[in-house]
């Protein structure tokens, strides 16, 4: 924990949602994991920005790597903040990039800033200015994803990350068709929406999502672990859309090199996957499922939660 002796392992404080708890990675000498109600919501490593510990990460970073040019900066807009584990990745391999991160919990927010604090020197970084412009350009807000969502300007973004959840849930009003409206609202044309979907067997929340998506944008991949593919067990999925086609070729090349590597559906394999779900609207929309009970006690590490 920054300014902490390694020997203090543990801090705990209660958010908004629960208990929120911030752990030691034994492997990593500045690395930390950050729990909200015992289930695990960003792993963050001040060392190295670079390093996603957690599989769905990894595959949003992919999506990340390919969405413009190496090094180009980009526009982000990440609803849920959690411990800034993807705006720190996005910050560090895309310098100058601008970046707005909501998060809901208002306790979650001040241990980040506290105890995870943007300007601490790393191994990457270590040539900057600490507390310079790469800092400056992470804004995090506490509020509701969707109302903050909204206030946003269209075009402001050229790249929507929707990675929320309330412990291991998404909230309802953030799985809907309008909510996926609103998010392309804010996109510059062809920027991209990220969406991270926590499922199980029958997949029936996540093929309404990719419904719901689907019916907004044109294109549209899904990044995910094969058993979860094939129902037999709950994790994570992660959904990538656009106006514009998406780099499929370059994701399979990535998510093959993964430790734990990912199926990539697009096209008519992913229309098949959603075609007989109806896109979830706000007026029939529900929380996403709840995680059995021993998902994240038999998946500690690597595999990845299914929160951010």
């Amino acid at each position: 924990m920054a300014g902490r002796g390694r020997g203090e392992e543990t801090a705990r404080w209660h958010g908004d949602a629960g208990g929120v708890e911030l752990i030691a990675d034994p492997d990593r000498p500045r690395a930390w994991t950050l729990f909200v109600d015992a289930a695990p919501q960003s792993h963050v490593d001040l060392d190295d920005p670079r390093h996603l510990e957690f599989e769905y990460m990894r595959r949003i970073g992919h999506l990340l790597d390919l969405a413009a040019p190496t090094g180009d900066p980009l526009r982000v807009l990440h609803l849920g903040g959690g411990g800034l584990t993807l705006a720190r990745y996005v910050a560090t391999t895309r310098p100058g990039s601008s970046q707005l991160a909501v998060e809901a919990d208002a306790a979650v927010a001040d241990l980040v800033r506290h105890h995870l604090p943007l300007d601490q020197p790393s191994r990457r970084t270590l040539g900057a200015r600490a507390g310079g412009s790469r800092a400056a350009r992470i804004r995090l807000r506490v509020g509701d994803a969707r109302e903050v969502l909204a206030e946003q300007r269209p075009g402001a973004y050229d790249v929507v990350i929707a990675d929320v959840f309330a412990g291991a849930r998404t909230p309802a009003h953030l799985t809907s068709v309008e909510f996926v409206t609103e998010i392309a609202r804010v996109l510059s044309p062809g920027g991209l929406a990220i969406t991270n979907i926590g499922d199980g067997p029958p997949l029936a929340h996540a093929r309404a999502r990719i419904a719901a998506v689907r019916s907004v944008f044109a294109h549209a991949c899904l990044l995910t672990d094969a058993g979860v593919l094939r129902g037999r067990r709950f994790g994570n999925l992660v959904l990538g859309a656009s106006a514009a086609p998406l780099p499929v070729d370059g994701l399979i090349r990535l998510a093959a090199g993964d430790p734990f590597p990912a199926r990539v559906l697009s096209g008519d394999e992913l229309d098949n996957m959603a075609a007989s779900a109806r896109p979830i609207t706000d007026a029939v929309a529900e929380p996403s499922p709840e995680p059995p009970r021993n998902v994240f006690a038999l998946r500690r590490r690597g595999s990845g939660p299914t929160t951010s």
